[in-house]
């Protein structure tokens, strides 16, 4: 089959064994074939205390603008038990017009696909002017820290920010073309301590008991409604994921309980402002109830969004004329690299459907990924004519 073949090149990258942080031979497939077509390829690995190094790869056709780059990353999530996968994940077998392996939605078939768009449009004569990249991260499933970040710094310090970016994230839901994600929900895990004192369940009034505080707090939270959504968010939400004592035994007050809760939140809301908001519930319940807390948070990300415009509707255009579908605009799911590189240009996620991500047996079917190709091939063609 020819090198721009999406589905040559996805058997391919299925076939490499990139479970998160290997590479796997992914991005030294990539980096070959990219690198034959003209592509100014760089392997970039990066290594922080405490996490695994990671390999990731950035790859450039031409050096003017505009520069619209491609994101994702050749990175899986482990198979589980493949005995229970109908074709093993990793030798890209097709069957009923389906291809299966793992990462053939999230996200190597988007990689594939985009790679076949981008090696057809170089391989023109007369070109217009501007660049076409790359940025290839090993570490998306993982913990994102020597990855896309990193990625994006070495892209800055060396002239390579791009003017817009499109993430291959499995943004359909039921058919391909069906949603775009301009945006994304933000993330803030919180954990809070209430520390009392241990007693015998006898003697209550010896002891200073942590639990019903700490319930009365969580109750508060739980019942909050942080806002009714708008135009492209759904409403936040708040989800407690956690309430612990540790105490195994029936008749003995525990010293301290600790609950867990994340919040995904619209841009109506900030990290600040809703460490505030917390922290003001808290003190209501201390206030009437006392007890030692302590509340921490970590921040996954801040919501944003890309506004709809020129680049959004070139996107939702060539979408629409390949699969006669408009493309709803979404913010909706969970994190993606997309919140590192909406801090360098207009960004957005586009690729085929989600259903069977991280799942035995994903699969991608044949049709819907040569569809992908074409779509991002639109998009390219509109891009640099537009």
């Amino acid at each position: 089959m020819p090198a721009s073949n999406p589905v040559a090149i996805l058997q391919d990258l299925i076939r490499c064994a990139s479970v998160t942080p290997d590479e796997g031979g992914a991005l030294s497939y990539l980096e070959a074939l990219l690198g034959k077509a003209g592509f100014t390829c760089q392997r970039l690995k990066f290594s922080e205390e405490g996490t695994p190094d990671v390999d990731n790869l950035f790859a450039r056709f031409g050096t003017a603008s505009p520069h619209l780059c491609f994101a994702g990353h050749t990175d899986v999530v482990p198979p589980g038990d493949e005995t229970k996968w109908t074709h093993p994940p990793f030798a890209a077998e097709i069957a009923d017009g389906k291809l299966y392996g793992r990462g053939a939605t999230d996200m190597k078939g988007s990689v594939a696909a985009f790679a076949t768009a981008a090696l057809d449009y170089a391989a023109q004569k007369g070109v217009k002017p501007g660049s076409i990249s790359f940025l290839i991260t090993g570490d998306e499933e993982g913990p994102a820290i020597n990855g896309t970040v990193k990625v994006l710094q070495w892209m800055k310090d060396n002239g390579h920010v791009p003017d817009h970016c499109i993430v291959g994230e499995p943004s359909c839901v039921d058919k391909l073309g069906d949603t775009i994600k301009i945006g994304r929900r933000g993330s803030i895990n919180f954990t809070v301590t209430v520390d009392g004192k241990a007693a015998h369940a006898a003697y209550p009034h010896k002891g200073d008991n942590p639990i019903p505080k700490l319930a009365r707090f969580i109750d508060r939270v739980a019942n909050l409604r942080l806002d009714d959504g708008n135009e492209f968010y759904d409403p936040s939400s708040l989800a407690v994921t956690s309430f612990d004592v540790g105490n195994p035994a029936v008749n003995v007050i525990p010293s301290n309980a600790v609950a867990k809760f994340n919040i995904r939140f619209s841009n109506e809301h900030s990290v600040t402002s809703l460490q505030a908001l917390i922290d003001a519930q808290a003190d209501a319940v201390k206030a009437e109830l006392g007890g030692a807390w302590t509340i921490t948070s970590i921040s996954g990300a801040d919501a944003f969004i890309t506004q709809p415009g020129a680049f959004v509707g070139l996107v939702q255009d060539a979408v629409s004329e390949e699969t006669g579908v408009l493309p709803k605009l979404s913010t909706s799911g969970g994190t993606s690299d997309a919140r590192f590189i909406r801090n360098y240009c207009p960004v957005l996620e586009f690729g085929p459907t989600n259903a069977t991500i991280h799942q035995t047996d994903e699969h991608i079917d044949v049709e819907e990924l040569k569809k992908t190709a074409k779509i991002y091939r639109r998009i390219i063609d509109a891009y640099f004519n537009s």
